[in-house]
């Protein structure tokens, strides 16, 4: 039996370009598509668990890329494992045809192929997300020796504010009269006072 996945990442995108080049790689019956419309960041999907749960030795997963199946190469590598060799079916991914496990080329399995070619591109993709996280550390350094504060800047006191916080503290005046007074929001009123007790704190 030949079943296909289609997975889209929110319920606004269109299934078309997938599902069309399913229809026209391969003969399938649309019983036998299943569709996810949610992130590909883990495989507790809906419609993806409900096809595993259908495949049997000898049936056939047809995708249309990889990253329709999943976004984490570590993840897709267990779950390929667990497609082809626990459950025993066949995997196609028709945007690269390496990764099709059903062929066999040169006396060398699909399967054999497709583990190869699967292994670099999780290393091609770990190595990348190693560079990105370098290429940010080394960005934020940089941009803090050129004194580039990040994070919101904090807020300045108003010249009475001191004034106010002891007589809000004393109870002589509420809050809303003591933000008005500095001409600011009651949350940000609470915020001030809250940094200011924290920094006498520390202080003392």
């Amino acid at each position: 039996m030949t079943y296909a996945y289609i997975r889209v990442s929110t319920k606004q995108q269109k299934i078309d370009r997938q599902y069309d080049e399913i229809k026209r790689t391969v003969e399938i019956d649309d019983k036998n598509i299943y569709v996810d419309k949610e992130s590909g960041k883990d495989f507790d999907r809906k419609q993806y668990q409900k096809l595993l749960k259908k495949l049997k030795p000898g049936d056939l997963l047809v995708v249309k890329s990889i990253d329709r199946l999943g976004r984490d190469y570590r993840k897709i590598l267990t779950e390929w494992s667990n497609i082809t060799e626990t459950i025993g079916a066949d995997i196609k991914v028709l945007d690269m045809p390496l990764l099709d496990t059903s062929q066999t080329a040169n006396g060398l399995t699909g399967k054999l192929i497709s583990d190869i070619v699967l292994q670099l591109l999780s290393f091609i993709a770990d190595n990348e997300r190693a560079n990105i996280r370098q290429r940010q550390a080394e960005g934020i350094k940089a941009a803090k020796d050129r004194g580039i504060v990040f994070g919101r800047p904090k807020i300045s006191l108003p010249k009475n504010a001191r004034t106010v916080f002891n007589q809000y503290a004393e109870r002589k005046i509420t809050s809303s009269r003591a933000a008005s007074k500095l001409k600011i929001s009651r949350s940000t009123f609470f915020k001030l006072l809250r940094e200011t007790d924290s920094t006498n704190s520390h202080s003392t």
